[in-house]
């Protein structure tokens, strides 16, 4: 479903992506694992191609210079100049780290603007439903202002939002950041959840101990390197893996 070769990114003179190559096959649960200032989240933006965006903006204003080379494939086909929103009309939704949610706006209504690309207003409400299935803490909270939810609510607020989209690839930038051990559990059962209505996600984590059980197959990367790639087993009878991502 996605191919990335040979990605490089820069920020000026600074190596975000070094030579990064991937894959994320139809149906997978893929998981990016790495330290803070690793490169997860310049991945993540790059394929849900707000690294290009801002690479525009930059040059128009005159700011920072920003290059971007590699192949980025979506389905057999070139995305690499695509822009954000055309991405989205493909099918690659990106659910941003540290819970972008509309603090003024209520709980649905977060979940409305997920779906302000889609034109036909019983698919949207078709997929605000589904939310409330896969998190139903939401349907109690429907009616609150998002900015007074907390944390963990927020998170399912987001990845909400994602999914009204109807995504075929949902990225997903450090999902459980911050969040308490029972809220972590939530959202790793959403990510199966979601997995079942046949939408492939490839997702990012520093700490690997609660979602790695759960993928098909992890890449771990470092200083915008590839460091090591496998499936959940491979990755998990690795000592230096377990040590580093699990602290055992």
């Amino acid at each position: 479903m996605l191919e990335i070769k040979d990605l490089m990114v820069f920020y000026e003179n600074a190596l975000a992506i070094n030579y990064l190559s991937l894959e994320v096959e139809k149906g997978e649960i893929v998981g990016i694992f790495g330290s803070n200032s690793a490169g997860k989240t310049t991945l993540m933006n790059t394929v849900a191609g707000l690294t290009l965006h801002l690479k525009y903006r930059e040059k128009r204003k005159g700011g920072q210079r920003i290059t971007i080379v590699g192949e980025q494939l979506f389905e057999g086909e070139d995305i690499s100049n695509n822009s954000p929103s055309e991405r989205v009309r493909k099918g690659i939704v990106v659910c941003r780290e540290r819970h972008p949610v509309f603090r003024d706006m209520s709980v649905e209504e977060n979940l409305k603007l997920g779906g302000f690309l889609i034109k036909e207003h019983s698919k949207v409400q078709e997929s605000i439903d589904l939310v409330y299935r896969i998190f139903p803490p939401l349907v109690k909270l429907k009616n609150r202002r998002a900015g007074l939810c907390s944390g963990g609510e927020q998170e399912m607020v987001a990845i909400g939002m994602a999914l009204v989209a109807r995504p075929k690839l949902l990225l997903l930038d450090e999902p459980l950041l911050g969040l308490s051990p029972a809220m972590q559990a939530i959202v790793v059962q959403a990510l199966k959840d979601i997995q079942k209505i046949d939408v492939t996600v490839l997702l990012t984590e520093q700490y690997a101990r609660p979602i790695m059980p759960h993928i098909d197959r992890g890449y771990i990367i470092e200083n915008g390197n590839l460091i090591m790639s496998g499936t959940k087993d491979e990755l998990m009878d690795n000592p230096e893996v377990m040590s580093s991502y699990f602290g055992m």
